[in-house]
């Protein structure tokens, strides 16, 4: 029986393509604990491997983007998921020790490289006027983590971690398969004839100042998605299992935090949402590092990934009507810088944990950098008219090309 391929099926195994890698994307954070305990790891150590795959993903995130656009986003899709069974064999049948198990977590981040394929396999099935929708349930595979943080520490209690690698090939065989049936093909978009220069974006300071911001939101989701079952279970003494199901409401609070902060900046405006944002960010950090009881920890946790999310919204919020000729590129640079400071943070908090013995400093750290933001969208940068919504020039549909491929992760 022929399988018919409609937009609908192609968002759907788009869907299930993000959200399969993202839970692939967090895995070796979802079994730090188990990790750490087997090869003995220090907190540096422990931190700088929970942070190794997010660098991967970003690492790979321009290459898949270009590859998809010459030779095809369903292609590079499949092949995405046919690379990722490599590090999962790996992982489940080599006897890794620490360098090694590096280099299979900087391959297995290759799977945070997914939305530069997903969602542009979405996103051109369908008209501008839907394009806040589609992009909006692609998006929504962000909750991989948390999949990734519900089931692999009790696998991994009861299997072993290396194990649990093994069992990750089931789902990855399955979505697959379902990609391979159910997606077709994005077609080409025509060159457009105003595109905006590449090298007049980069030399954009606006470019740069979103690409902190989304470092600070995105890059704080993501690390904080991958750090927590560490930080929960070396600051309160959280089995792992405990520590894996509270980093999964966090996660689950901050993905579905994100589409209520486009929402809000739709009307309110991207600069004045961010401003309250990092207010709040700043304080809930600052908080932690006080080491309050557990129950105040959790609240404030569950409050940080919540505000961390309604920020990735409010940043996208910005990208299309700074650069709405460039939408494509910027979102790129965007959304490969604040991969990068997902990869920063579990880093920074393993190391304060083994230089002073608690993660104090670098939570502290972490509120001033957020403070730095917050003050920087004070200056004149934040006033420009090209960061304030303002009336577009409609399509035929009545939808703004501003917002007609707005997109992130």
């Amino acid at each position: 029986m022929r399988i018919s391929r409609t937009p609908l099926t192609t968002l759907i195994a788009a869907f299930l393509h993000f959200d399969t890698c993202f839970a692939l994307w967090v895995l070796l954070g979802a079994l730090g604990i188990f990790i750490a305990q087997s090869l003995k790891l220090s907190p540096a150590e422990q931190g700088f491997l929970v942070a190794v795959p997010t660098l991967g993903g970003s690492l790979a995130r321009f290459p898949m983007g270009i590859l998809g656009d010459r030779l095809g986003y369903k292609r590079m899709g499949t092949l995405l998921l046919l690379f990722l069974f490599l590090p999962l064999l790996a992982g489940w049948l080599l006897p890794l020790n620490f360098p090694a198990l590096l280099a299979v977590g900087l391959l297995l981040g290759c799977a945070g490289s997914s939305f530069a394929v997903a969602l542009p396999l979405a996103s051109r099935c369908y008209p501008a006027e839907r394009q806040g929708l589609v992009m909006g349930i692609t998006a929504a595979g962000n909750m991989g983590t948390v999949i990734a943080n519900l089931a692999a520490p009790t696998l991994a209690r009861n299997y072993g971690w290396h194990a649990v690698m093994g069992l990750a090939m089931i789902p990855l065989a399955l979505v697959l398969v379902v990609f391979i049936l159910l997606s077709r093909e994005a077609e080409k978009e025509p060159a457009s004839t105003e595109a905006q220069p590449s090298g007049a974006i980069l030399k954009s300071g606006d470019l740069w100042w979103l690409c902190f911001f989304y470092s600070i939101t995105f890059g704080g989701f993501v690390g904080l998605s991958t750090f927590l079952p560490l930080f929960l279970h070396n600051q309160y003494g959280l089995s792992a299992v405990t520590a894996g199901l509270l980093t999964a409401l966090a996660s689950l609070a901050g993905s579905l935090a994100r589409p209520l902060g486009g929402y809000l900046a739709d009307r309110l405006g991207g600069a004045f949402m961010l401003k309250i944002v990092f207010s709040l960010v700043a304080a809930s950090y600052a908080l932690l590092g006080c080491v309050p009881p557990l129950a105040l920890s959790i609240g404030l946790i569950l409050f940080l990934l919540a505000t961390l999310g309604t920020g990735n919204g409010a940043v996208f919020q910005l990208v299309p009507l700074r650069f709405p000729r460039a939408i494509g590129l910027a979102t790129g640079l965007v959304g490969a810088c604040g991969g990068l400071g997902g990869f920063l943070l579990p880093s920074l908090l393993g190391g304060t944990k083994q230089l002073s013995g608690g993660y104090t400093l670098g939570l502290v750290g972490l509120a001033l950098l957020a403070l730095v933001a917050l003050v920087s969208l004070h200056l004149p940068v934040s006033l420009r008219q090209s960061w304030q919504p303002e009336p577009h020039p409609t399509t035929s549909a009545g939808q703004s090309p501003a917002y007609s491929r707005r997109s992130g992760a």
